[in-house]
């Protein structure tokens, strides 16, 4: 059995801040490789009709590591940018088939 987390990741951008949340993105996922985790799929949208303007599937070694990048200094440091840009966020577990 393998502790491995597979998460989706749905985000909207606050109106008028779609390439700001796409930049902030870049930012963050990019310490991902730190914390022994990866990015599997990034997709980016226009969020007409609704749907989120970006969607994630990234996979980590297990919970430790998630907490750990949750909690990473940098991450938090850019937390005033991701209220300013990210209306909502929808996190889940997912299994790729």
């Amino acid at each position: 059995m393998t502790d491995t987390l597979t998460l989706c990741c749905l985000l909207w951008a606050v109106p008028g801040q779609e390439e700001a949340m796409t930049a902030y993105e870049d930012e963050v996922l990019a310490l991902l490789p730190e914390h022994g985790a990866e990015v599997v799929s990034r997709a980016v949208g226009n969020g007409a009709d609704g749907a989120p303007h970006e969607v994630q599937l990234y996979r980590f070694p297990g919970r430790a590591a998630l907490d750990a990048y949750l909690a990473d200094p940098r991450r938090l440091a850019q937390a005033q940018t991701r209220d300013r840009v990210v209306a909502r966020t929808e996190l889940f577990p997912v299994a790729l088939r």
